[in-house]
């Protein structure tokens, strides 16, 4: 089955405080809807933006580290989900889902089609 990436987005100035006790069992409810549906991989929310570090390759072979996400923009990523769905209608089915939930705006993109043998080093996780 195909996998797909659903990320959801928060403004850079997202306030934590601001979620409300409805939006957590709405996505409690969502959440157990995906793994009852067999259909969530995994999923997790992120640290805030700024507490990202960011790897530069250099032309002299050495790595830069910085402080802060790679690119400064209005939004960051806020969470995903990888997320098993047999195919782009499904897997937006269950973005629609999560952006309600959540009251983010969530992007849906599939990965590039894999084989089993493709990934043996990550058991279970290849496309079936």
């Amino acid at each position: 089955m195909p996998l797909y990436l659903w990320t959801s987005y928060l403004p850079d100035n997202f306030d934590p405080s601001t979620v409300t006790e409805a939006m957590i069992r709405d996505i409690d409810v969502m959440n157990e809807e995906l793994v009852a549906a067999g259909a969530r991989i995994f999923g997790a929310g992120l640290a805030p933006a700024n507490s990202a570090k960011t790897m530069r390759a250099q032309p002299d072979g050495n790595v830069l580290v910085t402080d802060g996400p790679y690119l400064e923009t209005k939004e960051h990523i806020g969470g995903f989900v990888i997320l098993k769905a047999a195919n782009l209608d499904e897997a937006l089915a269950w973005g629609r889902k999560g952006a309600a939930a959540c009251r983010t705006t969530v992007e849906v993109r599939p990965f590039l089609e894999r084989t089993q043998e493709d990934n043996q080093h990550i058991p279970g996780i290849g496309q079936d």
